[in-house]
């Protein structure tokens, strides 16, 4: 009796510790994904230098240091604003009562602004003092100097969607702007659309025609019409510098009676409802702007353009008054100068009016806009050092990532890649090589050298691989792969490849036993893989051969796959796919095309291997390019899918160049990580294309300009 008593007590013992297994469908309702709790970082070259602030200065007396007013807030990168000419109920219930009895009334501003690397777009109303402080350079420096800020389209307000906002307009109690969080549903097919978005009730409309881009909407003084540059049906095909867009007129009420304006045009600009300015690259080589009068048919053939701004300088993204037609601001670059400035051009004088050079010669100024007064002009620019976090620059910018779990940051360099362990990051800035903690804590340059591509060892503690020379050059190029003890005192090197033939983008085996990476010894790059400790001496094997370019592979973490980026269907076009193979050269398939001509590159495992990140011109251009500083190539987007090639996920949105992604093991809390050592802030670059002076036999443009003869397709 005692033995069954026994048993039955064993029975009973045994299904009570099988309830405590969880079952596979309470395992995947805890989210147990390997996915979670890990970061990733990238790259946009020189956008952690940007602390852009709007600007303000008077058009009817010169402008000075001390004239010139800052309207923003000098935390946040804020650009692109537009000063209404008239409030809508929604908005003038957020002023305090005497707002509109002050003697001296507010700035009206709706702007672009960047908050923890998401767009959103607000409304700030900035009262400015009185005639007891007429001298005044920024709006922060006000005693008794009061904001409303009122967010009017973000993540808040939209449903969490995060997307780039373009250039916002005020329609009655409507705001137009652009926003790219609508999938066009065709590889490298621009995702950029307007919308219009009721301050009121907060409802919102696409006014762009599906499976058409538009760019930089400008809204018609009586408010019926909204002008914007568009590829049509087109598409995009790749431009880096001009979009050859069209300019389009639709009615900004719905989007309906949508027709094409002009040939060949973009950053249109209303001057009354009847008169359009654009920008064009002439076929002389110079940016120019234009002038189109539109007549009651409003088709390209009844429309008649001529150009306004003479050769001899670059003149674009202008802004036309609506008091005065024949007046326009414009963004200049002048052989003269390195920067970018804001002048006023007279249409019929031909007379040139400086506006930002004795206010900062040294600065690059973008994008001017008229008050509805035109009495003063607003641009943005850097704030440089002494305001907000313009005195420093940060090392990690966390941009919110619409995927849970997961954190997503860009980083002040590129070719990040985390150690096995996730607490420490190596990255790549000119000139050297770097380590840091993931909380940006005991940064270290390991080497001064041209170096690009970084990856940890998984086994051997501190052991990182790089390559040492130029980037972006032939098979023949001296470029080789090389292991560093990062944690040895005296960082001992050694150089695993041996002949020089451009051997890079190294990734090692998850058993710390084999490298594979790229090489052009055989006139091609392809992909070998050498031992991890002695490099090709201790054993050399090609993955892949042929005549084209395999380049930027990565090891998958159970070491079954390596993925990489391959011009095979289409050698030397620069168009790249992304492929993977298994290390014995079997199983090659592709994962992605970016489309006809795209590019895809730079892939990297997650850390359980389901999934991969990459940078990809997929989701094509977001904006004119000429509206931003330099970026190498002004489109390219973070992206992730599924190894297997399905379920691609959009995870950046922004008119810059995004790349190098790397996933690592840590989850890094999504707070900004300053640089240690401070930074520099304002140390970007003008668009390179913008420096070539096309004609050097035409003189740069005078600033009494008299009757210049003036040639370019119309």
């Amino acid at each position: 009796m005692k033995s069954t008593q026994y048993f039955y007590l064993l029975i009973i013992i045994f299904f009570f510790l099988l309830n405590l297994i969880p079952s596979p469908t309470s395992a995947t309702h805890d989210n147990t994904n390997t996915n979670t709790h890990t970061s990733i970082l990238f790259t946009t070259s020189g956008r952690l230098s940007y602390a852009f602030d709007i600007f303000a200065v008077p058009t009817t007396h010169s402008p000075t240091k001390s004239n010139e007013l800052q309207l923003t807030d000098g935390n946040s990168i804020n650009f692109n604003g537009h000063f209404p000419a008239s409030l809508p109920p929604s908005l003038v219930s957020h002023l305090p009562d005497h707002s509109l009895i002050t003697e001296k009334l507010p700035f009206h501003l709706i702007y672009v602004t960047e908050r923890n690397g998401t767009h959103h777009i607000f409304y700030d109303a900035v009262f400015h003092g009185t005639s007891q402080s007429p001298e005044r350079r920024a709006i922060l420096e006000l005693s008794g100097s009061t904001r409303v800020q009122v967010p009017l389209v973000g993540v808040d307000q939209s449903d969490g969607r995060v997307s780039l906002k373009d250039k916002p307009s005020l329609a009655g109690e409507s705001l137009i702007y652009v926003s790219t969080h609508e999938d066009s549903g065709v590889p490298r097919r621009s995702w950029a659309a307007v919308y219009s978005t009721h301050l009121g009730s907060g409802s919102t409309r696409r006014l762009t025609p599906k499976g058409v881009a538009d760019f930089s909407p400008a809204v018609s003084p009586s408010g019926v019409w909204t002008a914007v540059a568009s590829y049509g049906k087109k598409g995009w095909s790749g431009e880096v510098q001009e979009l050859d867009t069209d300019i389009y007129v639709f009615m900004t009420r719905n989007g309906s009676g949508r027709v094409k304006v002009v040939e060949h045009g973009g950053w249109p600009s209303w001057a009354d409802d009847n008169t359009i300015y654009f920008h064009r690259r002439c076929d002389d080589g110079w940016w120019s702007v234009f002038k189109a009068v539109l007549s009651g048919e409003r088709g390209v053939d009844s429309v008649s353009t001529q150009r306004v701004t003479p050769p001899g300088l670059h003149a674009f993204t202008p802004a036309a008054s609506t008091v005065n037609k024949n007046l326009i601001a414009v963004a200049t670059r002048r052989g003269t100068s390195e920067y970018r400035h804001i002048e006023l051009f007279d249409v019929v004088s031909k007379k040139f009016t400086e506006i930002t050079r004795p206010v900062s010669p040294h600065a690059h100024h973008l994008n001017p806009f008229f008050s509805p007064d035109s009495s003063w002009v607003g641009y943005h620019k850097c704030r440089g050092t002494g305001n907000g976090r313009g005195s420093d620059t940060l090392l990690l910018e966390n941009l919110r990532n619409p995927i849970p779990g997961i954190s997503l940051f860009r980083i002040d360099g590129s070719f990040p890649s985390f150690s096995p362990s996730g607490d420490r990051i190596a990255y790549v800035r000119s000139p050297g090589l770097y380590v840091v903690n993931y909380d940006g804590s005991g940064l270290r340059q390991i080497s001064s050298r041209s170096a690009f591509s970084t990856a940890w060892d998984p086994k051997r503690k501190g052991v990182i691989y790089t390559s040492f020379g130029p980037i972006f050059a032939s098979e023949r190029t001296e470029v080789d792969i090389m292991s560093i003890n990062v944690d040895d005192k005296d960082l001992s090197y050694k150089q695993l490849t041996i002949g020089g033939q451009n051997n890079a983008f190294p990734s090692p085996s998850p058993d710390g036993k084999w490298i594979v990476f790229r090489s052009g010894r055989s006139g091609h790059k392809n992909l070998y893989i050498m031992d991890a400790l002695e490099g090709e001496a201790g054993g050399l094997r090609q993955l892949t051969e042929g005549p084209w370019t395999d380049t930027m592979c990565n090891w998958s973490p159970d070491g079954e796959w390596i993925a990489f980026a391959s011009d095979r269907e289409n050698p030397g076009s620069g168009s790249f796919e992304m492929y993977k193979i298994h290390p014995n050269g079997m199983g090659l398939r592709k994962v992605i095309q970016s489309g006809t001509g795209g590019r895809t590159n730079h892939p990297y495992f997650s850390p359980d291997g389901k999934y991969i990140v990459f940078t990809s011109d997929y989701a094509a251009v977001s904006a004119e390019p000429i509206s931003n500083p330099h970026h190498y190539q002004p489109y390219g987007d973070i992206f992730v899918i599924k190894s297997d090639g399905s379920e691609i996920r959009r995870l950046t949105h922004n008119s810059y160049e995004d790349g190098t992604p790397a996933w690592g093991p840590t989850f890094i809390k999504p707070v900004d990580v300053e640089l240690p050592n401070g930074g520099h802030p304002c140390s970007f670059e003008d668009c390179h294309w913008l420096s070539v002076r096309p004609n050097v036999s035409v003189m740069d443009a005078s600033f009494g300009l008299g009757s210049a003869k003036i040639e370019c397709a119309q």
